[in-house]
């Protein structure tokens, strides 16, 4: 990753508004900044930059993680036991002797969408203005340079693997838990065999019936699979922090007629989103391509979220595809395409896959087929 390019735009940016410093509290905009990324609890991690250096407070439990990983100038380690209690025992203890060199009425930098009000109020306290560089920081992850599309890339191919994986295990008695669970497994073992040293971040959810596939966002749990059911299995994977996603929704059984309906009509909306979408088009337009095909099929009321979103090192990112962003798309961008209708009584229907914006066109990074013939089960 190119720290030194990101952090020199970053800086840029710092001096066009007069900013002393930042504090940056969002794990995600650390990772990106700094190459690091703890398992976060209730302990505080802060990335502070300014126009020389950059320094991370970490507690102590992350200080040897912190000094093997982080592309970092300094570390600066809070404790809490009693041997060290002396150098440290809070983050805004050091994060105080960082700030305090600069005049007050000094502006600095925060990710004000990730700040706690707490942390905002104490850095006023000290008597500085604050700032938002968040959506600068947001805006500068739009684009992914060629190590991260290469990242995304292979999550796309293992996220394909985990799929056909779980659906091959779709069966009546098997609990949706277990049919994420053969997917994972298959995942693990691909991931330990062709990348050693690395990390896998995963989510898997597989919501089946009619009353559970209507919400979009729901734990898989320990319901049977049952001969009529309709299931949404969605699975995102990151490599190394970077992600790709693919869900399929598929049959176990027959469908009934508004059913078929419904699924044909959510397949057709996503195709017709994945043709449009390219550089030069707006957001707000791959939204429209995929909503007019629902509306036409009488269900544009259960077209209940987005056409899609960025997604890179966090689940979900910016840009998305929504019928009130007109911010015009890039080749570098990357996002999934899954349009989905709820119907109540009926059941949910959705596709998603990822792709990433080229010159001319795009370039899908997940395929699995989207036919209801071949992602029905008997």
């Amino acid at each position: 990753m190119n720290i030194d390019h990101r952090l020199n735009e970053l800086r840029t940016f710092m001096n066009e508004q007069g900013l002393a410093a930042c504090v940056i509290s969002n794990p995600d905009h650390q990772y990106y900044l700094s190459s690091f990324k703890a398992i976060l609890y209730s302990r505080p991690i802060l990335f502070v930059l300014d126009e020389k250096s950059t320094s991370l407070i970490v507690p102590a439990l992350e200080e040897v993680h912190a000094k093997e990983e982080a592309k970092i100038d300094r570390i600066l380690t809070y404790y809490e036991h009693p041997e060290k209690a002396k150098e440290g025992i809070h983050p805004y203890q050091h994060l105080e002797k960082l700030l305090v060199p600069y005049s007050t009425g000094s502006k600095i930098g925060i990710d004000m969408s990730a700040t706690s009000a707490g942390l905002a109020e104490w850095i006023r306290k000290l008597g500085f203005t604050l700032v938002d560089v968040g959506q600068k920081i947001v805006e500068m992850r739009y684009i992914k340079d060629e190590e991260e599309l290469k990242l995304i890339e292979e999550a796309g191919r293992l996220a394909n693997l985990a799929v056909d994986q779980s659906l091959k295990a779709c069966r009546e008695g098997i609990t949706e838990i277990e049919m994420d669970a053969a997917g994972n497994e298959a995942l693990f073992k691909e991931t330990a065999k062709k990348h050693p040293n690395s990390t896998l971040d995963l989510f898997a959810m597989s919501p089946s019936g009619i009353e559970r596939t209507i919400m979009p966002h729901v734990f898989s749990n320990t319901r049977k699979l049952r001969k009529g059911d309709v299931i949404i299995h969605s699975r995102q994977v990151a490599l190394n922090g970077y992600r790709a996603e693919l869900e399929r929704t598929v049959v176990l059984g027959e469908l009934t007629k508004e059913q078929r309906r419904g699924f044909e009509a959510a397949k057709l909306a996503q195709q017709a989103s994945i043709d449009f979408i390219k550089p030069g088009v707006t957001a707000a337009e791959v939204d429209e391509v995929s909503r007019n095909v629902l509306r036409e099929a009488g269900f544009g009321q259960y077209a209940i979220h987005r056409a899609g979103h960025g997604i890179g090192i966090s689940a979900h990112e910016e840009p998305s595809l929504r019928f009130d962003n007109d911010l015009m798309l890039k080749k570098g961008m990357v996002f999934t395409i899954e349009p989905g209708i709820f119907i109540p009584g009926i059941g949910g229907f959705r596709h998603s896959d990822t792709l990433i914006l080229t010159e001319n066109g795009h370039r899908l990074i997940t395929e699995y087929p989207r036919e209801l013939e071949d992602l029905t089960y008997r």
